[in-house]
């Protein structure tokens, strides 16, 4: 991504020195509880409804269309939430899933990490790493996050990312597995966990949350990675090979997708039987890229990755993920980045990237995995909107994705804005709890 604008006081980032960004990926630490939030919410709560922003959206714009048209609409895009702090870690799952209801949330896309932070499964090595049942791993986290997942009716995004000091000599998560059969195995080993019919061993169980004989639920979608052309996510980015540069991110990713894809699709609910209608998406990727390879924080562009990820021997996926953010608030879902920005990806020219991806791959389609725009008030970067624009924001970007016949999910990161200023508030509601005018936008779309 294009290094760029960010707000002051920003924390050291897997042991670079503050980076100034344009995204909301680069506000993070390793090893924090959400590569995109560093807090546990305390409490998840409802506001009255005296208390509601009720304050009328921006006067209606004209609906965006995208810049590769298509001849028939998808009239099955999923909308739904990326936000697992939100979700996963907090000491109210309950009532943090009975505000996904209300806003009509179809999905939710969390993390489920590997190694790299205390969050993790595989923090200890196991003896057999593809055996969800083995002693060393801890799943209870997201045990919990499936069992209300289930039954809450929303389904599971599940992105396998961070490698474990074990797995790649002592040296940070964002750095890949020196073995791809460790995390091949322990892709495998969550696919069967959440195949819908697994049972846990009784050292894994908690009986607060189903009957000890109750299989965890299914879960059919996962990610391999995030952001693998970001360096807070995958480093390095580049590598000196002789007298050219590697983009050595996509030589790792091309393994690790690989890893994951095998992974995920090896496990079966009986002999011969694989689970049924299990996805992988790989790509995953970040919007922007500095392509600079001899700078101290590069980056790759997402066109460029994908290219490159497919010529050091990306095999195949079942679906591809993007995250299309704008790069500043007053840039709409229609926009299209030009001149030296061109090969930024976002909403604007996403056919850019499908066509890339139709060349290496056919036409398989899109899952937008991560999109939003953070409002001012609180932010007052040129990252922010007005709160009436992004609820406009949000309904056009939908119909962009809804007009897509390749583009069948569309995340919006955040429930609530991050309590910190220099977090991110891209949220539908503020950090005390105040609807947004894009909060009854979500609902309506949803319904």
């Amino acid at each position: 991504m294009c290094v760029g604008f960010v707000k002051e006081n920003m924390p050291k980032e897997y042991g670079f020195a503050s980076l100034r960004s344009e995204h909301p990926g680069d506000r993070v630490r390793w090893g924090e509880p959400n590569l995109r939030g560093d807090f546990v919410r305390k409490r998840i709560a409802r506001v009255a409804a005296a208390t509601l922003i009720v304050a009328g959206l921006a006067a209606s714009a004209a609906t965006a269309a995208s810049r590769t048209p298509a001849k028939h609409t998808s009239s099955n895009v999923l909308l739904g939430i990326n936000d697992e702090a939100f979700t996963l870690y907090g000491d109210n799952p309950a009532a943090a899933f009975e505000t996904l209801q209300s806003l009509g949330a179809k999905v939710l896309r969390v993390n489920l990490y590997w190694g790299g932070n205390k969050w993790a499964v595989s923090n200890s090595k196991p003896t057999d790493p593809s055996d969800p049942g083995d002693r060393a791993y801890n799943w209870s986290l997201y045990d919990r996050l499936a069992r209300y997942a289930e039954s809450s009716n929303i389904k599971l995004v599940l992105s396998i990312v961070g490698t474990p000091s074990w797995a790649n000599h002592g040296a940070r998560g964002n750095h890949a597995p020196t073995d791809d059969s460790w995390l091949q195995d322990f892709a495998h080993a969550a696919a069967v966990r959440y195949s819908g019919y697994y049972v846990p061993p009784p050292w894994q169980q908690d009986s607060t949350l189903a009957p000890p004989t109750d299989p965890l639920p299914l879960v059919t979608m996962w990610t391999a990675w995030n952001e693998p052309n970001n360096p807070v996510f995958l480093a390095p980015q580049y590598k000196r090979v002789g007298k050219t540069w590697r983009v050595q991110s996509a030589y790792d990713y091309a393994r690790i997708c690989n890893a994951v894809y095998t992974g995920i699709h090896s496990a079966t609910i009986s002999p011969g039987r694989p689970v049924p209608g299990e996805k992988v998406a790989c790509g995953v990727t970040d919007p922007r890229g500095n392509d600079n390879a001899g700078s101290s924080r590069a980056s790759v562009d997402p066109l460029s990755f994908l290219i490159s990820a497919h010529k050091y021997g990306m095999k195949k996926f079942d679906v591809y993920a993007h995250n299309p953010y704008a790069s500043a608030g007053n840039e709409a879902p229609s926009y299209v980045p030009q001149g030296r920005f061109a090969r930024r990806i976002q909403l604007g020219n996403i056919g850019l990237l499908l066509s890339q991806i139709t060349r290496f791959y056919g036409p398989k389609h899109l899952w937008i995995t991560e999109y939003g725009y953070q409002t001012n008030p609180p932010d007052r970067t040129i990252l922010a909107t007005t709160p009436a624009k992004q609820a406009t924001y949000l309904k056009q970007a939908y119909t962009i994705a809804k007009k897509n016949p390749r583009i069948d999910m569309l995340l919006w990161f955040l429930v609530r804005d991050q309590p910190q200023i220099t977090g991110w508030q891209s949220g539908l509601e503020t950090i005390s709890n105040v609807h947004k005018p894009a909060w009854n936008v979500f609902r309506a779309l949803a319904g």
